[in-house]
Order: C-alpha cells, then structure tokens, then sequence
C-alpha cells in the first residue's frame, strides 16, 4: 500500500516585505497551526517513513512540527520550492518509501491535491492536510490509478 500526504506550509509571516520570499517565518497562527495538524493526522493512523520539504523556511518549520509528532527526520529538497505538480509526485515517487509526507506550497500542492482527487480538492490553504491511498505495492502502478481513497483536512 502507499500513502501520499500532500501539506501546504502553515501560515506564514508577511511583517517584513524587505525578507527574500524563501526566509520567511511562520507567524503565530502557522506556529500553532502546524502541530495541530501533524497530530490530526497521526490520529487518523498514517504513519510517515519519509518526509520531504521545501527548503523555504516557512516549509521546513511546518515539517518539523511534523517530523516531531512523527518521530521522522525531514529531508530537505530544494526542488520543491515553488515545485510544480509534477514534481512534486515524482519527488515522493524517487523517495523509495512507501508512505510519504511532502511539504511544499502553491500552486503545485493544489494543482497535484486536485489532479489526484479527480477535482474533489479545488484549493489547498495554508497548513492543509491531504492524503492519497493506493492498495499498490509500486509507485509507478499507483501513480498511474486513481487513489482508492482519499481525504482533506485543512486548520480552518
């Protein structure tokens, strides 16, 4: 089985418009509304091998509060900063595992979360959650399915 969980970084801080769009922070809302949803997600069962973010700050901070509820260590793809669709699922296809969190931002994570929910997903906001199951043992026979099953959580 392989699981795929798409997270649109938490909230992010927009207090100093002279900061490169790669260093900036979460602000309070994004601090608090990261481990929340790393913890609604682990309450639903899903168990991450792999996390893979953004290497935007915003993105890593998000991860992290992940990675702790998880016990999983991020990894860092600079590939997936502003990362299309397509990139996106290949970097969780290239990742080996077989239950994949990524953490990335917009427009690629709505563009792959509607694409694999066949529309159901029109938009991911800010700290989105959405995962994607497929009953196959191999990325590239998944990928090329629909999901069994899918689902959509989001903060607000």
């Amino acid at each position: 089985m392989i699981t795929l969980v798409l997270v649109r970084h938490a909230k992010s801080d927009w207090g100093d418009p002279g900061l490169d769009d790669h260093d900036r922070p979460l602000n309070d809302r994004g601090r608090r509304d990261a481990p929340m949803m790393a913890e609604r997600l682990a309450d639903l069962g899903v168990r991450p091998d792999t996390i893979l973010a953004s290497t935007a700050l915003r993105a890593r901070t998000t991860a992290e509060a992940f990675g702790d509820a998880f016990g999983v260590e991020v990894t860092l793809d600079p590939e997936l900063y502003g990362a299309s669709a397509r990139t996106l699922l290949a970097a969780a296809t290239a990742s080996g595992s077989s239950n994949v969190v990524v953490v990335a931002h917009d427009p690629g994570m709505s563009a792959l979360a509607g694409a694999l929910s066949d529309g159901g997903i029109e938009h991911m906001p800010t700290c989105a959650v959405a995962s994607f199951i497929w009953k196959q043992d191999d990325w590239n026979v998944a990928t090329a399915l629909d999901p069994d099953e899918w689902s959509f959580d989001s903060p607000r």
